[in-house]
């Protein structure tokens, strides 16, 4: 396990400032206490990695996260986070991060990276399962390469696509019964955001009835953003205002307006506004001009 003060375990002699992902790397943040984020470049693309705890707590970071080189023109985003009030939350979110890297290393000429991301998953359930611990976390994915993209999620992580000029081209639903509700009509955006039940989740892993939910493949356009999140930003800011803030500029900027922005709604409450003091963790990408 990493320090507490360490922004995360670096696999294959990761650098601590920002510089290319090669083919064959991969970034992993477990029990994140970042200020900024980490910026990563590919041949086809920027990333951009963070997480952190929530303010409101002195306890571990129970969110996970990963960016994950595949080949030379593709990539994983993954986003876990382990669920409060559960035992060992960070524990079941390593593991969910650790189970795609490992099933992406071990990629052969007759398994898909479609099937090796949904082994993945069922292998990281299986795994949190057998802990004995009690433990569960979400996972979010996003597969990306040079012209498209799919997501795969469990739980209230989510996956956003956004054009430049701020179309929204896919979004997970967070799979809980607020979601489902707005969803259905009956809740708008903001009474879900502050509704007393925005919390619960209905699709872990960690449990016998997890279920992977696989999103379609998403055609990316020069300059399409994608976002891979916690709920720490998504409880926090209005699809509106994520949108706003990581649609254009520099994806370093981007980047760090999203985590400060989350980080100021958390411990500086407005009227109105949303506050829900958690772990923040997300990914973006963003593909080159």
């Amino acid at each position: 396990m990493p320090p507490k003060n360490h922004p995360g375990r670096m696999p294959h002699n990761m650098a601590e400032e920002p510089s290319d992902l090669a083919s064959s790397e991969a970034l992993l943040l477990h029990e994140g206490v970042m200020e900024s984020p980490r910026l990563v470049s590919f041949e086809f693309g920027s990333g951009a990695i963070f997480s952190s705890r929530s303010p409101a707590k002195q306890t571990p970071n129970e969110d996970s996260a990963g960016l994950i080189a595949i080949g030379d023109s593709g990539a994983i985003l993954a986003v876990a986070d382990g669920v409060g009030g559960y035992a060992a939350g960070e524990v079941a979110s390593r593991v969910a991060i650790k189970s795609l890297l490992e099933a992406t290393r071990n990629l052969h000429q007759t398994t898909s990276l479609r099937e090796a991301i949904l082994d993945a998953f069922e292998k990281a359930n299986h795994a949190i399962i057998d802990l004995g611990q009690g433990s569960a976390t979400t996972l979010a994915v996003a597969e990306v390469d040079r012209t498209s993209l799919r997501s795969y999620h469990a739980g209230d992580a989510g996956v956003l696509v956004t054009g430049l000029r701020g179309r929204i081209k896919h979004q997970t639903l967070a799979h809980g019964p607020v979601a489902y509700a707005v969803e259905s009509g009956m809740l708008d955006e903001h009474d879900a955001m502050h509704h007393d039940d925005r919390s619960l989740i209905s699709n872990l892993l960690g449990s016998s009835d997890m279920r992977i939910e696989l999103g379609p493949t998403v055609q990316l356009a020069t300059r399409d953003t994608v976002l891979v999140c916690s709920d720490g930003v998504a409880d926090n800011l209005t699809t509106k205002e994520i949108v706003a803030l990581i649609r254009k500029g520099p994806l370093d900027e981007a980047a760090q307006a999203l985590a400060d922005a989350c980080r100021k709604r958390m411990t500086e409450p407005e009227p109105s506004a949303p506050s829900a003091p958690d772990d923040c963790s997300f990914v973006l990408f963003r593909l080159h001009a």
